[in-house]
């Protein structure tokens, strides 16, 4: 019997490269062990056929960032999985295990609230929308009870004091008798809940549509997309 031995030695000595070669060709996912793809390098294999595949680079796996359509309710991390990406996804992105590590999550939605969220490894993206909160401008739309008057909309859009300090500017308008769509930076925990209710209001629901340039589109519930290299926050 072939003696056990980590996919990464066994792709080392198939490709004539180094250990650390080997590894990014596995992190990669260009190999196949029996015909199924392995990231792993530390994966045991004996007798099985190891395939390489002619295209493969050795090369770091490039950061990513993630585009989910959350559910109110929802834990995100149950759902940033393979098979939960979105069909409609054209960023030509091969999805790897390594997408799913070391995800930071940006400007997280409220415990009720649901709507697009974002999850990245890039160090750049992390930066614009955490350390950059305050210039990004997000747009939601919230379910309301209650009746909203001309001076309710008003102070709304610029007038209200929250946790001791004004509120900037933003840009509220009402979509029907029930619905209000928000457009504001600098969104802090509570704010809209707060705004609402300060007018007369109690919130329902809360969906976010966008965060900068970047809206959520027809990306369904449940499902993620990759942030595509052309895309911009």
């Amino acid at each position: 019997m072939t003696e056990a031995v980590r996919l990464a030695k066994r792709v080392a000595e198939l490709a004539a490269c180094s250990r650390r070669e080997a590894e990014l060709y596995i992190a990669g996912g260009w190999v196949k062990v029996d015909g199924q793809v392995v990231e792993l390098p530390q994966f045991m294999v004996a007798g099985q056929q190891v395939e390489i595949d002619p295209q493969a680079k050795a090369e770091p796996v490039a950061p990513v960032t993630l585009l989910l359509h959350q559910p109110a309710g929802v834990d995100a991390a149950s759902l940033l999985r393979a098979d939960t990406r979105a069909a409609e996804d054209h960023a030509h992105i091969r999805v790897l295990q390594q997408h799913f590590v070391k995800l930071t999550p940006c400007l997280p939605l409220e415990p009720d609230a649901g709507g697009l969220a974002v999850f990245t490894q890039d160090f750049r993206i992390s930066r614009k929308l955490v350390e950059g909160a305050a210039t990004v401008e997000q747009e939601y739309v919230a379910e309301v009870a209650g009746e909203l008057t001309d001076e309710g909309l008003k102070l709304l859009n610029h007038g209200l004091t929250f946790n001791g300090q004004p509120l900037a500017p933003a840009k509220v308008s009402r979509q029907n008798e029930t619905r209000l769509r928000f457009a504001l930076k600098g969104v802090r925990p509570g704010q809209i809940a707060f705004m609402c209710d300060s007018v007369g209001l109690q919130l329902l629901s809360l969906r976010r549509l966008r965060i900068g340039r970047l809206s959520m589109g027809k990306l369904p519930a449940g499902q993620w997309r990759y942030l595509a290299p052309y895309e911009k926050f």
